[in-house]
């Protein structure tokens, strides 16, 4: 699954995102509305990843999720 995908079907994939990244909330996750850089700043702030980090998780979480039917 790609990016756009992903931001397609956010509603969907926020509870895999939360489950990924726990300390994420609901709130944030509703503004984040699917946009890659807001995400990889919030892992940045949350988890101390550095930016290169962080866009390499949210890859890999990109390749290994499923897409929605």
């Amino acid at each position: 699954m790609n990016w756009d995908q992903v931001k397609g079907n956010w509603k969907q994939l926020k509870g895999k995102v939360k489950q990924k990244w726990g300390k994420l909330t609901d709130n944030e996750l509703d503004q984040l509305a699917g946009q890659k850089d807001q995400l990889i700043g919030k892992l940045q702030e949350k988890y101390g990843y550095e930016k290169a980090k962080a866009e390499r998780e949210i890859d890999e979480f990109c390749r290994t999720c499923q897409p929605v039917p």
